[in-house]
């Protein structure tokens, strides 16, 4: 089990890597293009599909699985050791397809942040600015028109009114 989880992490770290690098440049793509289809059906010089990069899932999984498959045949030929078994297999294949959806996330946010980073940076200080405005009008006093107004609307007498007792009689119902 450890084995298994070590695997994985590594193979989530080489799918992350292998989109990284395909992102880049897709030379080893753009030549197995050339080899399999006519000049009409290649790819266009501005293309930027690679093996995992832009590719759905099913592509990403057939190419991911090839490519550990060969690695596997591989390493048994040079190690006549049994660590190649069928859940450490999988364990790869599944790590490295999740890095490589890891990694385009990694990279698609970053994009969203670069380009929101000044309308981010304008929207902060407009808060600011606004923030510390309102803050200076709690501290500046009232002005003089304003206090001398309550002033007057506190110290106006009231008009001499009937208790409610007086209003009763005056109704007739005491």
């Amino acid at each position: 089990m450890t084995l298994e989880l070590i695997v994985f992490i590594g193979s989530i770290l080489f799918g992350a890597l292998l989109y990284w690098r395909e992102s880049h440049g897709n030379g080893l793509y753009r030549f197995f293009n050339k080899l399999m289809y006519s000049k009409e059906l290649q790819m266009k010089p501005t293309d930027k599909t690679g093996f995992v990069y832009q590719q759905k899932f099913i592509i990403r999984l057939v190419f991911v699985g090839f490519l550990f498959l060969i690695g596997i045949v591989i390493t048994r030929f040079l190690i006549p050791i049994d660590i190649a078994t069928i859940s450490v297999f999988a364990s790869m294949i599944v790590g490295a397809i999740v890095g490589t959806y890891l990694a385009g996330f990694i990279f698609k946010s970053s994009e969203v942040i670069d380009e929101k980073s000044d309308s981010i940076e304008d929207l902060v200080q407009d808060t600011i600015e606004k923030g510390k405005d309102f803050i200076e009008d709690l501290k500046t006093e009232k002005p003089k028109v304003i206090k001398e107004a309550n002033k007057e609307m506190k110290n106006e007498p009231k008009a001499e009114e009937k208790s409610a007792r007086e209003r009763l009689k005056d109704k007739g119902l005491l």
